[in-house]
């Protein structure tokens, strides 16, 4: 008998919310405001990528501006305008529009709600083992080590909790 039974299909808008605001540390953290994450694929037990049901408020943001070293990543727009931010500059998005994101390629991005209605979207990101996350305009560095995030100056040195 298996030890977790999980849900053969949900309606994504009612599933539970992360409880977590954000795995960064302060003062990045409170930086996340607005922004409600809704792990969908861990409803399914999903391991070897991630999908999320993730909403902004007006003026939120989706994550600090970021690459991955391994982890591809992916959005869909459901509702709302966002406005994707990545090294090429700014791009209004609408429902139906969807961006890609390549490992590797150090293309750094983010989403962020600069209307005053709600934006609603997947995110769909693969959980490759040694990610590693740059953030050219902030003093942050992510490592992906036994599946957690860990956040790091940029020159190493721990963020004191």
């Amino acid at each position: 008998m298996p030890e977790h039974t999980y849900p053969t299909a949900i309606n994504a808008s009612d599933s539970p919310a992360r409880v977590k605001q954000t795995n960064y540390p302060e003062p990045f953290a409170s930086r996340m405001a607005g922004r409600l994450k809704h792990p969908l694929g861990d409803l399914f037990g999903l391991t070897n990528f991630g999908v999320n049901l993730t909403r902004l408020a007006p003026n939120a943001v989706s994550a600090l501006r970021h690459a991955h070293t391994k982890q591809d990543e992916f959005v869909y727009i459901l509702q709302g305008h966002p406005t994707l931010h990545t090294d090429e500059g700014r791009t209004q998005l609408s429902p139906g529009m969807c961006a890609g994101f390549k490992a590797g390629t150090g293309n750094s991005h983010r989403l962020i709600n600069e209307t005053t209605e709600e934006v609603a979207y997947l995110e769909i990101g693969d959980r490759t083992p040694g990610d590693e996350g740059s953030y050219p305009d902030d003093d942050i560095k992510a490592l992906l080590v036994g599946g957690e995030w860990t956040f790091v100056h940029k020159d190493g040195s721990p963020y004191l909790r």
